[in-house]
């Protein structure tokens, strides 16, 4: 998922039940019950491991179903810490972007939720949710009529054509790389290396645009997860008229609901109605509010501070991927009034204390910290039972193939880490190689997680060099291969109800690039031997698989030291209405709300 950064998570994150940071699941939504009780929590994240429907013409077909009660008007104020990663859309694959993205921007197909956390997936810019035929490989789209961009300008296949093609330009590096993986295979950029700006384009036998409302896929094996892949963000349309290549950033064409108005980059981004955009094109959205000002810099305690006091205009303000602010929870928890304007969540999202291998060659240093590192501290800087729950391995409770008692470094049993074990492995360890440079985010949240790593290294014997990274780059600076630390706090969640996109994106030799989520820099012949396997087996064979993959790396390579699932709770002003767990954002679903009065 999404992204995400929600609380530093990096996922795109589509999910399906409920709620969700990395996925999530509090199935019945309209707030919540994520808490305490972890066992109930992760049996209702289990719904989101289900798999997502495909819906027909009749079901894409817009308007959105009305939001119960909605009102039009108003202007939504919107808290978050750091700047967003992205406006680009080829770039997005992180959660707060992820979130504007729903407002701004639109696609071939996107997931639609219903109140009840079932997810499926619906044809968006186009009329259902793909046609597919020669056994999964070809994929067609028809374009619905009457589709516009902010300026008025027809959309048609040329633009989607575009979309893909400027995808494979090197200005593009941030974004999902799955379609274009699948078109091109993973050297992808040498097959249309001027993106399509040069006049070159991708050959009719992988994309083609017969007329001006079909698009089709031409794939070398089945892709029955393409309608999934496409409702990604990072796969919104980019208009050919308006794209400015590096400077598109700064004000990129909108297709959704709301254009932007105003972009002052890490200081406030405003957007107002979109003219253009017709709701009977549009299933999903709606355009209740007269538009959002998103206020950047207002940290997550001061944002909690504000709406638990639900005074002047914080009565119509909400936190985007920002949540309760941990030492405040139980203030929100005890204050009746405040408690019912919330939405919680598990999250799809495991974090992770990634290894960087270039740098931490020896084996027993990853163990050593796998076993030093404590989970509880960090969970505690989180919200404690509220924010998370103990990762005992990579793959979280919202994921297909979630083994909870799969725990081979005994995270469960010691969650404050197990100092002697750590101690014990160290003991052969050079003192040079016992330097650990440990990269974190300048936020309230990654301040404390330096704290708990610090700690928990240092009591064992290691010593702990901690560098400060701006936050709103932070994906951006250990994405970099050539990046001067050893070890940083990275949260994965799935793309959609698979662990091919888990290990996948996170894992695969062939993804070891600048930009990518391989953090660790996994190349490791058996993993990825393992991940051909699975992506060309039945789903039930693949599980064994995945399944293999992931006890192997766990156990063999260590390229990361579990640390915790993530769980969202999130508080809002009390004149906004329509508030809900998303499962597909695992944040508050900001495609429906509107304002009271």
């Amino acid at each position: 998922m999404m992204s995400h950064r929600a609380r530093g998570a990096r996922a795109v994150v589509i999910a399906i039940a409920a709620g969700s940071l990395a996925l999530t699941g509090c199935s019945k939504n309209e707030g919540g019950k994520s808490g305490k009780d972890s066992k109930k929590d992760q049996k209702e994240a289990a719904v989101q491991s289900k798999a997502v429907t495909y819906v027909d013409a009749a079901g894409s077909t817009g308007p959105a179903k009305d939001v119960p009660g909605a009102k039009p008007g108003g202007t939504i104020t919107v808290y978050q810490e750091a700047g967003l990663s992205h406006l680009d859309p080829g770039q997005i694959y992180v959660s707060d972007a992820g979130q504007v993205a729903n407002l701004l921007f639109r696609r071939l197909t996107q997931f639609q939720e219903d109140d009840k956390g079932n997810v499926s997936v619906v044809g968006d810019l186009a009329t259902d949710s793909g046609k597919s035929s020669d056994g999964g490989k070809t994929w067609t789209f028809t374009l619905k009529d009457g589709i516009k961009d902010e300026n008025g300008n027809p959309i048609t296949s040329a633009d989607v054509r575009h979309s893909v093609e400027r995808l494979y330009a090197k200005f593009i590096f941030d974004g999902p790389t799955y379609l274009q993986n699948w078109l091109s295979g993973t050297d992808y950029r040498k097959a249309l290396p001027g993106g399509g700006f040069d006049g070159k384009h991708l050959p009719a036998s992988v994309l083609d645009t017969p007329d001006d409302k079909t698009v089709v896929f031409h794939f070398d094996q089945p892709r029955p997860d393409l309608p999934q892949t496409l409702a990604m963000a990072g796969y919104s349309i980019v208009p050919a008229k308006g794209d400015t290549k590096e400077r598109y950033e700064k004000k990129p064409v909108a297709t959704g609901p709301y254009k932007i108005a105003e972009n002052k980059a890490g200081k406030t981004l405003k957007l107002v109605k979109n003219t253009n955009w017709d709701p009977k094109t549009d299933s999903v959205r709606h355009q209740y509010v007269d538009g959002f000002t998103i206020q950047f810099g207002v940290t997550e305690s001061t944002q909690t501070k504000r709406l638990i006091a639900d005074e002047g205009d914080n009565k119509n303000a909400i936190q985007l991927t920002n949540g309760v602010e941990a030492t405040q929870i139980q203030d929100v928890i005890n204050n009746p009034e405040a408690s019912k304007r919330t939405v919680k969540g598990y999250q799809p999202y495991v974090m992770t204390l990634a290894f960087n291998l270039d740098r931490v060659k020896d084996k027993k240093v990853r163990e050593a910290v796998t076993y030093a590192v404590n989970s509880k501290s960090l969970i505690a800087g989180e919200g404690g039972a509220y924010g998370g729950d103990v990762a005992p391995n990579y793959f979280a409770p919202t994921l297909p193939g979630y083994e909870p008692s799969y725990d081979p470094y005994g995270r469960l049993k010691t969650p404050q880490g197990n100092i002697a074990k750590a101690k014990e492995i160290l003991k052969s360890v050079p003192a040079a190689e016992k330097k650990i440079v440990f990269a974190y985010a300048n936020s309230e949240a990654g301040q404390k997680r330096k704290v708990a790593i610090e700690d928990a290294l240092t009591k064992v014997g290691f010593d702990v060099v901690a560098k400060e990274v701006d936050s709103a780059s932070y994906y951006e600076q250990i994405g970099k291969l050539k990046n001067p630390y050893d070890a940083y706090i990275t949260g994965w969640g799935q793309d959609w109800p698979s662990p091919g996109t888990v290990v996948t994106p996170i894992y695969d030799g062939s993804q070891v690039f600048d930009g990518s989520a391989n953090y660790s820099h996994v190349k490791d012949p058996k993993v990825d031997a393992l991940i051909k396997k699975a992506m060309t087996q039945n789903p039930t064979d693949a599980a064994k698989t995945w399944k293999e993959a992931h006890h192997y790396l766990l156990e063999n390579v260590i390229p990361a030291a579990p640390l915790w699932y993530t769980k969202q709770f999130q508080i809002s002003g009390s004149n906004v209405g329509g508030a809900r767990y998303g499962s597909v954002s695992s944040l508050i679903d900001i495609n429906r709300l509107y304002l009271k009065q």
